[in-house]
C-alpha cells in the first residue's frame, strides 16, 4: 500500500508503472495523517501482519519476512528495525549530532515508559493486525510525533515488542527532516513520556491514551496462543507427528 501525501513529483506515475495501486491526498495531511490512510486501508483489505517501511531505502527491505515471521509465529506483537542494535549507527553514515539526540531521547523514553529498547526513531515496524486494529492510532498527531505515540500506545496496552538489527544506509538521496523540525520532533517526544506517566498515574487524561488496555491485552494474548497452536500444528505435520 502505497499513499502519497500530495507530493509534485512522480511518485504516482511510477507507482502505477510498478503495479500499484497509490492512493493520493489531495491536500498534505502531514506525515502521522500519511500513515493512518495507509493502516486504515491495509486493515480495510484484511492484512495479518503490516510492515511500515520507510520508502528512500534507507531501510533494509529485506528484513520484512523476518520481521513478519516474528509476530506471524505468536512471539511479537510489535517489532521495530533498530539502527541502534548491534551496530556502530555512526560508522555506518548517522550523523553524530542524530545519534546523540538518539541516544538521549531513547534514554528518556524507557525511563518514562519503562522499557528497554535501543530506539523508538526507527522507520522500519512491524504491527499484528490485532495490535494496530485495537490502537486508536486516528486520535494520535498527524506530525513525526505519530511514532512514538502509537509506540506509547502499544506499550500501554501491553504489547510484546521485540527488535532486529537493521543494516542502514545514509546517501544524498535519503530524505530527512531539517533541524527545525527535528528539534520540534524531539520536544514532541519529550512531552509523549510525559503525557504518558500522567495519563498512567490518573493525573491527566489524553484521548490517544484513552483506551481499555485490558481488553486489548486479552485480544492480543488469544491470537498469539492461536498463531503458536497453528505454528505448532503446522511444524507436527512436516514431521508427521
Amino acid at each position: 500500500m502505497l499513499v502519497d501525501d500530495a507530493s509534485t513529483d512522480q511518485t504516482v506515475t511510477l507507482a502505477r508503472e510498478l503495479g500499484l495501486e497509490p492512493i493520493r491526498h489531495e491536500l498534505n495531511l502531514g506525515y502521522g495523517g500519511n500513515q493512518k490512510t495507509c493502516y486504515r486501508r491495509v486493515l480495510e483489505l484484511g492484512a495479518d501482519i503490516i510492515v511500515m517501511v520507510h520508502p528512500d531505502y534507507q531501510y533494509s527491505p529485506l528484513l520484512v519476512p523476518a520481521m513478519a515471521s516474528m509476530i506471524a509465529y505468536g512471539e511479537y506483537d510489535l517489532v521495530l528495525g533498530s539502527r541502534i542494535l548491534a551496530q556502530n549507527s555512526v560508522a555506518r553514515g548517522m550523523p553524530r549530532y542524530k545519534y546523540a539526540a538518539n541516544r538521549f531521547l531513547t534514554f528518556v523514553e524507557n525511563v518514562f515508559l519503562r522499557q528497554k529498547l535501543s530506539e523508538y526513531h526507527t522507520g522500519l515496524r512491524a504491527f499484528s493486525s490485532a495490535l494496530l486494529a485495537s490502537l486508536p492510532f486516528e486520535r494520535n498527531s498527524d506530525d513525526f510525533v505519530f511514532d512514538n505515540q502509537i509506540i506509547a500506545q502499544a506499550v500501554a496496552a501491553g504489547a510484546r515488542i521485540g527488535e532486529v538489527s537493521c543494516p542502514t544506509r545514509y546517501e544524498t538521496d535519503s530524505s530527512s527532516i531539517n533541524l527545525r523540525r527535528s528539534i520540534r520532533y524531539g520536544f514532541g517526544v519529550l512531552r509523549t513520556c510525559g503525557q504518558y506517566r500522567l495519563h498512567e498515574q490518573r493525573l491527566r487524561r489524553y484521548p490517544y491514551l484513552d483506551f481499555e488496555p485490558a481488553a486489548v491485552r486479552a485480544l492480543l494474548q488469544s491470537t498469539a496462543n492461536a498463531a503458536k497452536s497453528a505454528a505448532e500444528a503446522r511444524g507436527s505435520a512436516r514431521t508427521g507427528g
